[in-house]
């Protein structure tokens, strides 16, 4: 499955430019798999797309994304802007899977969408023992990071 999505974010820890609100269209690519394929799918790919899309739709897309603790989060969250925090003590439903993932980096959103992954899969018919496999997070065409579920 894959899917792409405008957000900003910012990354006051690092220091340099990224500490500036910036935007990047993001780009995701989730693999899914399972040990046999009695029925010759791994689930149905037009509902783990829709469930997926629509997650990132619904809480990322044309939004930021913002460490808890970020000054910003306030002032754009009293203004009315789509905001999604990560590492909130006090975390909306949607922000529970970046509890404990503190700043919005690209290493970040692969975790937090393999972990949507991982939830929307669990919510679908699917083969036993499928999973999640693999999930790479693009911001601009050369920074990318790939959160993988398990050992290798």
């Amino acid at each position: 499955m894959r899917h792409n999505f405008e957000t900003a974010h910012r990354l006051p820890h690092l220091g340099g430019k990224c500490t500036n609100l910036h935007g990047h269209s993001w780009w995701v690519e989730v693999s899914a798999v399972a040990p046999t394929l009695d029925s010759g799918t791994v689930v149905e790919f037009g509902t783990f797309k829709s469930a997926l899309r629509s997650w990132i739709d619904t809480y990322l897309d044309h939004g930021a994304m913002l460490g808890f603790d970020d000054p910003m989060a306030k002032l754009l969250a009293d203004h009315g802007s789509k905001l999604f925090r990560f590492g909130a003590p006090d975390p909306l439903p949607a922000e529970e899977p970046a509890g404990d993932l503190p700043h919005p980096t690209v290493e970040a959103v692969a975790v937090l969408l393999g972990r949507v992954a991982e939830e929307a899969l669990s919510g679908l018919a699917h083969v036993p023992g499928a999973r999640i496999d693999t999930v790479s997070v693009t911001e601009t065409h050369v920074n990318n990071a790939v959160w993988r579920n398990g050992p290798r």
